[in-house]
């Protein structure tokens, strides 16, 4: 067996209120990556449900109006259940297909929406990984994850796990998924700042862990005409910009960072680097200090 794995993200635009057509969306890309060989691929943050840049659902402190309940309704109505249609379908893709994939979702239990990221493999769905911590205005619309659903899957040649948009910046977090032996980490997000690519290329070096993160690329034309995000209503208006980004164990880009458009990033991924990065540095391994200090993670379910 080769010593390289060939991996893809995606770069693409998920619709608001329209997620048969971002399921669709999501199957083409993953057909067109495993066609050119990639065994991994991963889609962006919230793809399946859609992530509502600029809208602010009627809130401010202490007041909530009709219409944004209202638009929370239309945005829990898009949001999927697991397990549901939408991951039969895709299991049975990368079923068909014999490759994993890493797709953002937004879930919904009963009354609460999670930011969540979905696992596929040639056996099917896998599992999910739900955001520990919505970031600001998005505490507003998603609930909180708990430690249950941290996991890392064998993939028979590397291990994969995730990290969703900023929980990427907690360094516990990082941490215990380091501990658990990820290889190939994966990172869903919307954060389309040039820093986000030095973000991306600090949790490579400093987790000797490939790392793939996928972005969405979304214009305002993707947003129903009803709706009005705080950018604007040019149609041609950028609401997230993209730079989706494949990195190596010693934080080398490896492709992108993608702009300007939607599109597959696709690199050929030797893992005898992830031994060649530890060499110098494994930061649960020769280079910690279980003597000085210790992690708990609490992997109780939470949820009701």
């Amino acid at each position: 067996m080769t010593s390289t794995l060939r991996a893809a993200v995606v770069q693409a635009g998920a619709r608001l209120f329209d997620t048969a057509d971002n399921l669709a969306k999501a199957e083409e890309s993953t057909r067109r990556a495993a066609a050119e060989g990639a065994e991994v691929v991963v889609l962006p943050e919230a793809f399946l449900g859609g992530y509502p840049k600029g809208l602010d659902f009627g809130v401010v402190v202490g007041s909530r109006t009709p219409e944004g309940r209202d638009l929370f309704r239309r945005y829990h109505d898009s949001a999927i259940t697991v397990p549901g249609p939408e991951t039969r379908r895709l299991a049975a893709l990368t079923r068909e297909l014999g490759c994993h994939v890493v797709v953002g979702a937004i879930e919904r239990r009963r009354g609460t929406l999670y930011c969540t990221a979905l696992f596929f493999g040639p056996d099917g769905y896998l599992g999910l990984h739900r955001k520990l911590v919505p970031t600001a205005a998005e505490r507003v619309i998603w609930g909180q994850g708990d430690g249950s659903t941290l996991p890392v899957f064998d993939t028979g040649r590397a291990r994969l796990g995730a990290a969703i948009c900023w929980e990427n910046y907690m360094p516990l977090l990082r941490t215990a998924m380091y501990a658990k032996g990820v290889d190939l980490w994966c990172a869903p997000t919307v954060d389309d700042r040039e820093e986000w690519g030095v973000t991306m290329r600090h949790v490579a070096r400093e987790g000797r862990c490939f790392v793939l993160s996928a972005n969405q690329h979304l214009t305002r034309a993707d947003v129903p005409a009803d709706v009005h995000p705080v950018q604007g209503d040019d149609p041609a208006t950028v609401l997230i910009s993209g730079g989706s980004v494949i990195v190596s164990p010693l934080g080398e880009v490896l492709a992108g960072p993608l702009r300007g458009g939607e599109g597959v990033l696709t690199a050929d991924l030797d893992l005898g680097d992830l031994a060649r990065a530890r060499f110098d540095f494994d930061p649960v391994g020769h280079y910690a200090r279980p003597d000085v200090f210790t992690l708990g993670v609490d992997e109780t379910p939470r949820l009701l």
